[in-house]
């Protein structure tokens, strides 16, 4: 008999967009019987720093560890040794952050300590587990790593009901004038940026300006279909209180204006086009193709 835990761990970004820890990796531990279950949550308990002695002084109860998947998706297993009933230790452990932005270096916390919910199948037992790190914790996990990331969605200002174009997102740091990021929306308009505090700078010293509590960038945008620009945003837009001193976890939503002039003039260019090839053609023809072509 074998005990198997499926499962996903993901990170809430801001209120409306969360994203998968790809490649953090997830231990389970046997309980320690000189301390109680002191977690009032459950397995709904918030994180807890572990220092590398806490784990290594825990690395003899180990179980079963495994690495997440591109989902945040994990399968663990391990044979049967009397725990139906008995609490399990799980813990996180972050190599890197998502996008492998700001420093890497191990760091570790403790996800619950609970008795985890059991059904009995044909070859064990299989038990679930899911969490999702709150975004307060998880804006103090990216500052703490020096990286940042930008969700939010980019929408025409009028959905003229035509499916979401593919567009290219570029964040510039308004006090160097440097692009500091770039990411593609998806078919919902959604895009994910990231960068890291090395991005910002570009060596040169950091100006510190009093009352910022982030030291990240004054943020402006320019948005791309394919190499055209449909959002210009300079300086001035990085005024505002929203982009300015970013936040490691940030939200912002873009409208932009789809130009018409270049879909007019190709269109324009086809119907001259179309107007040379009646050359030879009657006068009346040509009139008359005139006239249908305008209405």
């Amino acid at each position: 008999m074998s005990y198997l835990l499926i499962g996903n761990i993901s990170a809430l970004i801001c209120d409306d967009c969360i994203e998968p820890l790809v490649n953090a990796r997830i231990r389970v531990y046997l309980p320690d019987n000189r301390y109680p279950v002191v977690s009032h949550k459950g397995i709904f308990s918030d994180l807890q720093p572990l220092s590398a002695k806490d784990v290594l002084m825990k690395a003899d109860r180990l179980l079963a560890e495994t690495t997440l998947d591109e989902q945040g998706n994990f399968t663990l297993s391990w044979q049967q040794i009397h725990l139906f009933t008995e609490p399990l230790e799980l813990d996180l452990c972050l190599d890197s952050l998502p996008g492998r932005t700001g420093i890497r270096q191990p760091r570790n916390f403790h996800l619950c300590k609970a008795v985890l919910h059991w059904k009995r199948s044909v070859n064990g037992y299989i038990g679930a587990y899911a969490y999702v790190v709150p975004s307060n914790h998880w804006n103090a996990i990216c500052g703490d790593a020096g990286a940042w990331v930008i969700t939010g969605t980019v929408k025409q200002r009028r959905d003229n009901g035509y499916p979401q174009p593919t567009l290219r997102v570029e964040a510039y740091n308004a006090i160097t004038g440097k692009l500091v990021g770039s990411a593609f929306t998806n078919e919902y308009g959604r895009y994910t940026l990231r960068f890291s505090r090395k991005d910002l700078y570009h060596g040169s010293l950091q100006p510190v300006r009093q009352g910022r509590i982030h030291m990240g960038p004054d943020v402006y945008f320019r948005i791309y279909q394919n190499d055209r620009l449909v959002l210009e945003e300079n300086e001035t837009h990085a005024n505002a209180p929203e982009r300015q001193d970013l936040a490691p976890c940030s939200c912002h939503h873009l409208l932009y204006r789809p130009s018409v002039m270049k879909w007019a003039s190709g269109h324009i260019q086809g119907w001259i086009n179309d107007v040379k090839a009646l050359s030879g053609k009657s006068k009346k023809k040509k009139e008359l193709y005139l006239s249908s072509a305008l209405f």
